[in-house]
């Protein structure tokens, strides 16, 4: 039981009687009359999320032969929304298979988080193919088509921490721990409550939650027998998600829409969450006061305060949230004031359900999601603090994470021991609280690696000792190394970002390769450096002498490179002047030029400025395509008919060889 959906786990409606009811219903034989009313009766259960009270119609119905699309979504939403994946799988494959043309893009997600519950990943990888086909541009699915070696990168990040079982587990539910100040957990349990005494809810048929707390033992990782919270904290509905000062004196939590002893409703009859706060008097907490920015119509939840105490963080389905459930922060104004709430953005929040934040004391942000890639169900993600926000979510691993839900992490950073809960398979209850300890500092930023041979392209010898560079977008030399004896070298380097490897070795033509990096976590680039041995040809081009402001096409003697009439088609003659162009700026691997493009001046004015554009932009790229020359290095720019080599402007008679001539590109060097 966990209220990760940010929604009441009950109504105002008497559980109780409503399950006898049902039961009394199921004792009957149904007749089609009987289906319709208990379907209606079922679906009105479903939406005040009383899942479990809704789910036994629903299975009494489907036994019964009945099928529909909506009676299948329902029954494997009322699993999946209680975290029986295993069981929603079942259900959202009869779903797909029955009825293929009736389900909504959302239902596919689902089906491959199901799948991956029991590890079929394959299947699960196949099912998100077709969720992106459809939707096209959902975040969730970019994010899979980008990451589809996200099992590898998984495995990467995987082992960096030490798990451990702990006593104070029940066969109830504890999840959501919490440091305070006095060296104890804090942390949320239904236990201690018979379902015959105490209100039950139709989330999932288990008591409320109250808070608890346990001593931290002097190995940090055992904990003392818990003891219930003291004071007017804990209430006969839920409370959850504590987060305090550092001085202990005032601690955030999340309850149930119950307040002064009234039970408040949205406007669909459903009790909500809010975020609460107390303060410590006399060893007991007292002078509870709803936050103001909370709401009787979504839900707000799951508290997690900044080491300074001045920014809250929370889960909410408030308007402007991304998906099912987005992440936001509000200033700590003082005197019980706050700023106004802000969503935490796309590099966090998805479509899909993110929740339970921890904040650390680094500034880092731990929290759970199905949005992000993962092994299935919630899996527990890191975000490093920047300039502008957050970096993106990278996945903690195993055996922290697993198939099942696993969510509210917290970390001591200076002894590298934390806590979370999961409902993953060997524990004690529906969720168990686990500790661990950290042994390894996590991947949390994205890098990926250059590697290659530099070798004698006319022999296929490596050739060892050579320096290669690494130049970024602007020209700046940002790395160097030297090729081993083998003639292997190699670069770490950053994702998404622009590179020019650069060797310039006596006797060999110089070398330029352009290479952009994508956003593949940990990706080798490979990247072979074949060099040419410089022949007689090669050694005049450097012994040429060039300078700014030359036309290359004079200085190397080239034949004029000339398109035809209405065209910017490079011609097999102009590809052999072209290949003059390449060599000169291979021997000059400094050597910057600037492509001009000129027409003739038949047409209209605004035509000719079209067609020169295209001439240029046809000329640049062959000389960067053909020749590998990084693209900074060249720019263009097109006159059309504003420079004429002759009198053929206007309505002067010309022939064609004359319009010819001024149709042309020249080549000039620049700084």
């Amino acid at each position: 039981m966990k209220d990760y959906l940010l929604i009441s786990f009950f109504t105002t409606a008497k559980s109780n009687s409503l399950l006898a009811y049902i039961f009394l219903l199921l004792s009957l034989s149904l007749t089609a009359q009987d289906f319709e009313k208990n379907i209606t009766k079922a679906d009105e259960r479903f939406n005040a999320f009383a899942y479990i009270d809704a789910r036994a119609i629903y299975l009494d119905v489907a036994q019964k032969e009945y099928s529909s699309p909506l009676l299948y979504q329902k029954l494997a939403d009322s699993f999946y929304f209680t975290g029986e994946l295993e069981k929603s799988m079942e259900w959202y494959e009869k779903l797909i298979n029955t009825y293929p043309n009736d389900f909504s893009p959302e239902y596919l997600f689902r089906y491959a988080q199901s799948l991956k519950s029991v590890e079929r990943y394959k299947e699960a990888d196949q099912v998100m193919d077709q969720f992106n086909t459809i939707t096209g541009n959902d975040k969730r699915a970019l994010s899979f088509v980008k990451k589809r070696d996200y099992l590898d990168f998984i495995e990467l990040q995987s082992g960096k921490y030490e798990l451990y079982t702990l006593n104070i587990n029940s066969k109830n539910s504890e999840y959501a721990p919490s440091f305070n100040n006095q060296n104890q957990i804090i942390f949320a349990s239904s236990r201690g409550k018979e379902k015959k005494d105490s209100k039950i809810h139709g989330w999932n048929s288990m008591p409320f939650l109250d808070l608890f707390s346990s001593n931290i033992k002097e190995d940090q990782i055992a904990l003392e027998p818990p003891v219930k919270l003291k004071g007017k904290i804990n209430t006969k509905f839920h409370e959850s998600s504590t987060s305090f000062s550092k001085d202990g004196k005032t601690v955030y939590f999340s309850r149930n829409n119950y307040f002064n002893n009234k039970l408040g409703t949205s406007k669909k009859g459903v009790v909500l969450l809010k975020i609460y706060m107390a303060t410590m008097k006399e060893g007991k907490w007292a002078d509870i006061k709803e936050l103001p920015f909370t709401s009787d119509n979504y839900s707000v939840s799951h508290p997690s305060l900044s080491a300074d105490g001045k920014k809250l963080y929370f889960a909410s389905d408030m308007p402007g949230t991304l998906g099912q459930s987005d992440l936001f922060v509000v200033d700590v104004l003082g005197n019980g004031k706050f700023g106004q709430p802000k969503n935490l953005g796309d590099n966090i929040n998805t479509e899909g359900r993110e929740t339970f934040p921890y904040i650390s004391d680094s500034g880092s942000l731990y929290f759970s999601s199905d949005g992000h890639v993962g092994l299935g169900g919630l899996d527990i993600f890191i975000a490093v603090p920047q300039e502008s926000g957050f970096s993106s979510a990278f996945n903690v691993g195993r055996p922290v994470n697993s198939p099942k839900d696993d969510f509210t992490f917290v970390l001591n950073e200076d002894t590298k021991i934390g806590y979370f809960a999961s409902n993953r398979k060997g524990g004690k209850g529906n969720d168990d609280i686990y500790s661990f300890k950290q042994t390894e500092e996590l991947i949390t930023s994205c890098k990926q690696y250059i590697e290659g041979t530099v070798y004698n392209s006319q022999t296929n010898e490596s050739l060892p000792n050579v320096t290669v560079t690494l130049i970024d977008s602007v020209g700046n030399q940002i790395a160097e190394t030297t090729s081993n004896t083998t003639g292997n070298y190699n670069f770490n380097v950053d994702c998404n970002t622009d590179y020019l490897i650069k060797i310039n070795l006596e006797e060999y033509t110089p070398k330029e390769i352009t290479l952009t990096t994508d956003d593949v976590l940990e990706f080798v680039n490979e990247v072979p450096l074949p060099l040419n041995s410089i022949n007689d040809g090669d050694k005049l081009l450097t012994s040429v002498a060039v300078n700014v402001g030359d036309d290359l096409s004079k200085v190397l003697q080239m034949e004029p490179i000339y398109f035809g009439l209405d065209d910017s088609i490079i011609t097999p003659e102009a590809e052999v002047e072209l290949q003059k162009i390449i060599s000169t700026m291979n021997t000059h691997p400094d050597l910057k030029i600037e492509v001009r493009s000129h027409t003739d001046s038949r047409s209209s004015y605004w035509y000719n400025k079209r067609l020169s554009v295209k001439r240029m932009r046809a000329t640049i790229k062959y000389i960067v395509e053909e020749g590998d020359i990084y693209w900074r290095r060249i720019r263009g720019k097109a006159y059309g008919e504003r420079r004429l080599l002759n009198k053929c402007k206007n309505d002067v008679p010309c022939t064609e060889e004359e319009h010819q001539e001024n149709r042309r590109s020249e080549f000039i060097v620049r700084k």
